[in-house]
C-alpha cells in the first residue's frame, strides 16, 4: 500500500510541475519587475510616434533614424534603472524624497 501511494505520488509530481518561483520578481532578459511594463509602454510610444511621422509626410529614413535613436535611449535608460535600483528600488528612493528632512512646530505645548 506504501509502495503505491508513493508511486501515485511520483506520477503526480511529473505530470504537474511544482513552481519554485512563487513570490519572486518577474525578471525578462534582465529586466526586473515594473521596469518591463516601462519598456512596453515605451516601445509603444515610439511606435505611435513613427505612425504619426509617417502620416505628417516625414521621409521613412529620417523617421528610422529618429525611432532608432529614441529607441536605444530608451533600452540604454530602462536596463540602467533596472540595474541601479533593481525591483523596489525606484520607489523606495522616490518615498525617501519625498519625505522632509525636519519637522518645525512652533505650536506650544499646554501641560
Amino acid at each position: 500500500m506504501v509502495n503505491a501511494e508513493r508511486k501515485r505520488k511520483e506520477i503526480m509530481s511529473s505530470v504537474y510541475p511544482i513552481n519554485k518561483g512563487v513570490n519572486r520578481a518577474v525578471v525578462f532578459r534582465g529586466l526586473k519587475a515594473q521596469y518591463i511594463w516601462w519598456l512596453a509602454i515605451g516601445l509603444g510610444g515610439l511606435l505611435l510616434l513613427f505612425a504619426l511621422m509617417y502620416i505628417a509626410g516625414v521621409p521613412v529614413a529620417i523617421c528610422m533614424a529618429i525611432i532608432l535613436l529614441l529607441g536605444i535611449f530608451l533600452f540604454r535608460f530602462v536596463y540602467q534603472v533596472s540595474n541601479r535600483y533593481g525591483e523596489h528600488g525606484m520607489m523606495k528612493h522616490f518615498a525617501q524624497k519625498a519625505t522632509p528632512a525636519r519637522i518645525n512646530c512652533n505650536q506650544l505645548f499646554k501641560a
